[in-house]
Order: C-alpha cells, then structure tokens, then sequence
C-alpha cells in the first residue's frame, strides 16, 4: 500500500543550514513539515510532505538555501513512499494550537 503524499528530505551539515532549509521547504510550497533527525557528526535531516510537485519545488528551494548558509549534504524525493516506510520517520505530537512538533524537539 502507497502513500499519497510525497516524502522530501534534505541532509545538511548543521543545524544553521537545516533550519534554513526547513524554512525556505515550507516558504515554497504546500508542505508540511514532518520533523527532523539528527544522526551525529553534525548531520541533520529535515524531511517534508505533500503532493510531489509540491515536494520537488520545496526541495529545491530548501537545497538553494542550505548551500547558502552551511554545508548541503544531500537530498532526496520519494514520489510515493510505502506506508511502512512511516514507521520510521519521527513521530509528530499534536498541540492543542494546532502547532506540530517532533519527539524530540517537543519543549515538554
């Protein structure tokens, strides 16, 4: 079974450029961002979803604005990833104003 929605991730070196990676995904295009991953050596993730059009655009911004301020390290755009495939991204928490946060940027 397919996932509809695209799933968009760039991997930078710092968090400077992923943040404004992140920013500039969400600025471009109709996605949603789904969270982040860092994995050490200073690598994080920012990974998006929505249509693919949508993705490929936000994708290609987040990736100008990476190389601008840090270090691009890659990306990549599945057009229609399998619902495992969920099982493991980070897992979004629900706020009650209607903000949405990983598990592991929670302020809680």
């Amino acid at each position: 079974m397919a996932n509809t929605n695209a799933l968009g991730m760039i991997e930078t070196k710092g968090l400077v450029g992923a943040i404004e990676a992140a920013d500039a995904m969400v600025k471009a295009a109709n996605v949603a961002l789904v969270g982040k991953e860092s994995i050490g050596a200073g690598l994080v993730t920012v990974m998006v979803r929505g249509d693919v059009g949508a993705v490929k655009a936000a994708t290609d911004a987040g990736a100008s604005a990476a190389e601008r301020v840090g270090e691009l390290v890659s990306v990549h755009v599945i057009p229609r990833p399998h619902t495992e495939v969920d099982v493991i991204l980070p897992h979004q928490i629900e706020k009650a104003a209607g903000t949405s946060y990983t598990e592991e940027s929670s302020p809680v």
